[in-house]
């Protein structure tokens, strides 16, 4: 006869062994909760939802109080989990996800279910449910591990990532309306926001600024942080003059320097912005954040400093510095930095595989990051978002890469190239292709230069796009395209479809050599109000997988991918080979067509980019 005590014990040994009974944070209660938050939430979460219900364990810890662990017990391993996972008092998975839905109204709750009577045939199952989210997903292998590293592993988790980053987003709009209240020009807002993260870097200031009894004082002492950090690095300092002086408005921008009601804004503003975003950043380290706001803040202003403003979505930066091969020997060039997207990925990835070493993240930092910006007010963020990020500012050109890239080559010697170049909005505008041109140029024989344009630049059969493609071939090997889904940059309100291309550096294209084309329209995101176009089913992670094996192994799949030897005069896109079933569409798929057809076509001659009505049918 099943005896579910037997399965208690062995859980309890378990627990024992991890150190949780002997951790004095830890609280560990069985079929009860002398919590009073968590016995409130747990009322009416009885398997048969009448009266209270209690999970067979109840694990939390004071280190990390967002955070509850419920376990439910099943002696039996043929009752360890059902099919729809919606037999609450059956199955000891359906059971703990019962109580994590009660618990995750105000918690994130880790569910776990156990069977068996045997240590050696004894199950155990992981679902995390965030707070505020509607559905648990699988996460941990099957076998108990500390608090510490749930909590960790939770936040490294694409799952948590998602909804902080949702957050962030929303949090945007909602600053913009603040600042716009208190009418703060949108081309300083996003200044003003880095400028703050900037100075909370400064312990002085970050454990003073609330003790002021003036806001000349606070003002006075924002600034003097600012400066402070800006001049902390191994920037010339004509650069830090040009720096400190776009941070100039803090001093006499009305809105902060008002004397009956500046002081209680600006307090209350560093109090959101450190928590908002510095704590964003702390638990998702290296990501693009300034850019994000960036883009929010200057998207509805009606001024030229707006236009050609698009923000790669960090999942795209993070997938092109694995796509490259970037290690923490790599030595990777931005000549279109924006505000440091594709940099901050790289730098991440970089410190991963540094493993902690010291000297090697020094030199990471310092030498092996290269970016270079023309625009001034665009050149002050990015050094922002670096220093944000724990540095990287050193080798940042303010110029023009046509300029300074001979100074990059020889000093730097880079073997990977990472860019976004501007895209032309008029005829006289420089070429796509001339910025990807100029990034190979710089690197490395045998380096890697990815990019992503325009899908009209390797498609166009005008002179002027077959010879820059015929350019590409003379001197560099393009190793694979693949399109991007459609509406990458909704975030930043731009409707344009793109690609990216893989070239290796300074090896002519062999005559007859293939090149791989990939179909990667569908990342899994979609566009929902108010958050944009978000990883909202957590599939990314697995799309991504399966993205990277392919190009590495340059795998020829149905509908996917595709070789293909192509000249300059060719289209260089996978749409173009791929064969089409007709078979496969249906009446509803023409008209969806046709309508996004024509609502493009609209969108295109009146001007408009698209609003905030996300997920709904056309």
């Amino acid at each position: 006869m099943a005896n579910e005590a037997k399965t208690y014990a062995i859980f309890r040994n378990m627990l024992r062994s991890k150190g949780y009974y002997d951790d004095s944070d830890i609280v560990v209660e069985e079929q009860k909760s002398d919590n009073a938050k968590i016995d409130k939430l747990l009322k009416n979460a009885s398997k048969k939802g009448n009266k209270n219900g209690y999970p067979d364990f109840i694990l939390y810890s004071k280190a990390y109080p967002e955070l509850i662990i419920v376990v439910e017990a099943k002696a039996d391993i043929n009752k360890h989990e059902s099919e729809t996972r919606d037999n609450y008092a059956d199955y000891a998975v359906d059971g703990a996800l019962l109580y994590a839905s009660f618990l995750s109204k105000e918690f994130d709750v880790l569910a776990i279910g156990i069977s068996g009577e045997e240590e050696h045939r004894f199950k155990m199952s992981h679902y995390l449910h965030l707070k505020d989210d509607k559905k648990a997903y699988p996460l941990f292998d099957d076998v108990l591990l500390t608090v510490k590293e749930y909590f960790d592993g939770i936040n490294q988790s694409n799952y948590k990532f998602n909804q902080d980053y949702a957050k962030l987003i929303a949090y945007t709009k909602t600053l913009n309306e603040t600042l716009h209240a208190k009418k703060i020009k949108e081309s300083q807002r996003a200044l003003l926001i880095s400028g703050i993260l900037i100075a909370l870097k400064d312990r002085a200031f970050k454990d003073g600024y609330k003790k002021h009894e003036k806001v000349a004082q606070l003002v006075k002492s924002l600034y003097t942080a600012i400066e402070g950090q800006l001049s902390s690095g191994d920037i010339p300092q004509k650069k830090i003059d040009v720096l400190t002086q776009a941070f100039g408005f803090v001093k006499t921008n009305p809105a902060l320097t008002d004397a009956k009601t500046g002081k209680k804004f600006l307090e209350d503003l560093i109090d959101d912005i450190d928590r908002e975003i510095n704590g964003f950043m702390v638990t998702h380290q290296y990501v693009d954040t300034v850019s994000q706001f960036y883009i929010e803040f200057l998207r509805y202003a009606n001024n030229d400093k707006g236009l050609g403003i698009v923000l790669t979505p960090p999942h795209i930066t993070d997938l092109f510095a694995e796509l490259a091969g970037v290690d923490k020997n790599s030595i990777v060039l931005d000549n279109c930095c924006g505000t440091g997207g594709f940099l901050i990925s790289a730098m991440k990835r970089m410190l991963i595989d540094a493993k902690g070493d010291q000297a090697k993240e020094k030199d990471i930092k310092g030498k092996q990051l290269v970016g270079i910006e023309f625009q001034d007010d665009i050149y002050t963020l990015l050094i922002s978002n670096m220093i944000i990020h724990r540095d990287g500012r050193t080798n940042i050109y303010w110029g023009d890469c046509f300029k300074e890239i001979d100074d990059v080559k020889k000093n730097f010697k880079p073997t990977v190239g990472l860019l976004n170049p501007p895209y032309k909005s008029k005829a006289s505008d420089i070429e796509e292709f001339e910025f990807i041109l100029n990034n190979l140029d710089a690197l490395e024989p045998g380096g890697t230069c990815i990019a992503i344009i325009p899908i009209s630049c390797v498609i166009e059969k005008t002179t002027i796009a077959e010879n820059l493609r015929k350019r590409v071939l003379e001197k560099h090997t393009l190793e694979a395209v693949l399109s991007m889904p459609e509406e990458l940059f909704h975030n930043s309100k731009v409707n344009t479809v793109t690609c990216a291309v893989i070239i290796t550096a300074h090896k002519p294209h062999p005559k007859g050599k293939k090149t791989w084309f990939a179909y990667c329209r569908n990342d899994g995101f979609v566009k929902m109000k108010n958050k944009g176009r978000i990883d909202a089913n957590h599939t990314w992670d697995d799309i991504r997988e399966k993205w990277v094996s392919a190009f590495r192994n340059r795998e020829v799949i149905d509908k996917f991918s595709l070789m293909r030897e192509v000249s300059e005069k060719d289209e260089w896109c996978v749409e173009a080979y791929l064969e089409t079933n007709y078979d496969e569409f249906t009446f509803e798929d023409y008209e969806t067509t046709v309508k996004k057809y024509l609502m493009f076509n609209f969108m295109d001659m009146t001007g408009m980019t698209g609003g905030d009505e996300e997920n709904e049918d056309l």
